[in-house]
């Protein structure tokens, strides 16, 4: 809580995911305001993502699953930290797609947060 899903064309070394995956962790946990100790992320590269029916050469599609509804405007600070991390990686903004996806119920150890 949050999971972060990250699906890239490009193909990244370990140290680049490993690099990526904190990245993604951290912008989240300052903006979101949740503690890094929960945050479960999920790097996918060499994917095969398109838009307006085009192959991206170099693209990306982001999902966060979080317990409880942000504020839009943090949303919107996540996304432009999102971008600008992503374009590190040759990736620009018209190329990346992220969705927010709020939950009530989350469940770990056993139990419900």
């Amino acid at each position: 809580m949050p999971y972060i899903e990250a699906k890239l064309t490009v193909t990244l070394s370990e140290n680049q995911k490993d690099d990526l995956q904190k990245k993604l962790s951290n912008s989240t946990s300052t903006v979101l305001s949740k503690p890094k100790a929960y945050i479960m992320t999920n790097i996918e590269d060499n994917k095969s993502l398109y838009m307006n029916e085009k192959k991206l050469d170099k693209g990306a599609y982001v999902s966060i699953k979080m317990l409880g509804n942000p504020a839009k405007s943090s949303c919107e600070t996540l996304t432009k930290e999102i971008c600008k991390t992503l374009s590190e990686y040759g990736i620009e903004g018209t190329n990346i797609y992220i969705s927010y996806h709020p939950a009530e119920l989350w469940g770990w150890n056993n139990s419900m947060f």
